[in-house]
């Protein structure tokens, strides 16, 4: 069984000790983007290719819609988009939220999904937020920064339910904007965007422990999710087709 532990992108340490079976890690870098990956094989110079076009995509428009860049709320907005940013909309709009509260989930799966035609395995993890596609059961560990339960416990995902995301928002842990005091609030969804979007919807409900049950029960109003972990102090909460393991 293999172990992964995503925690903020401000503290990239771990990513010494997370690694899958007999899987090659690598790193792409381009600007802001930082990847960590794994797959059968070094695949840095395909990855960094995907990355460079992928955000070219989202670069030319933002910078024709440039409200895309800063909207809080969903984009309404009907207009041709690349399959990335189409992601971010569609996502947004079921959680209620900006459409960049999904970027970053959006890239590691699209990003992971063209690594799937080179790659019998990928995992692609973009500041926390994980695609993963393996044949093997994983866990994935929960960082959630100064609770008690930080990296206590982890999300054992099962060898049939790859290919998913699994995204997490914190308003105590990393860079993310997040209008809640949660220190950790997973979602698993079928596609990064989805995950991404919901994960940062959620996470801003919670502004203390009590908020957890009302913040995690509200995921069933989010189509497509299949769970929800969230932890914040010392109160843990879940939802939906998730399995609770101690680490």
């Amino acid at each position: 069984m293999a172990a992964m532990h995503p925690v903020p992108p401000s503290d990239r340490s771990y990513r010494r000790i997370g690694g899958i079976g007999d899987l090659t890690a690598f790193q792409v870098v381009v600007r802001e983007t930082d990847l960590h990956i794994q797959a059968d094989r070094d695949l840095s110079t395909q990855c960094r290719e995907a990355v460079i076009q992928q955000r070219a995509y989202l670069e030319a428009f933002i910078q024709t819609h440039p409200a895309f860049l800063t909207t809080r709320t969903p984009w309404r907005e009907e207009t041709p988009a690349p399959a990335l940013v189409t992601a971010m909309i569609r996502a947004s709009r079921r959680a209620g939220v900006g459409p960049m509260a999904a970027v970053a989930g959006a890239l590691a799966d699209r990003i992971g999904r063209e690594l799937l035609t080179l790659s019998d395995e990928v995992v692609v993890e973009n500041g926390g937020d994980i695609f993963m596609a393996v044949r093997r059961p994983v866990t994935v560990g929960i960082d959630a920064g100064r609770s008690p339960l930080s990296r206590q416990i982890g999300l054992h995902i099962s060898m049939g339910q790859s290919p998913l995301a699994l995204c997490t928002s914190s308003g105590t842990v990393g860079h993310s904007h997040s209008y809640g005091r949660a220190d950790a609030l997973c979602v698993v969804a079928p596609q990064g965007a989805l995950a991404d979007a919901a994960a940062t919807a959620l996470a801003n409900r919670v502004k203390c422990p009590g908020d957890l049950k009302a913040a995690i029960e509200s995921a069933r109003a989010i189509e497509g999710l299949i769970g929800v972990l969230g932890i914040c102090q010392d109160q843990m909460g879940a939802w939906g087709d998730v399995e609770i393991v101690p680490l």
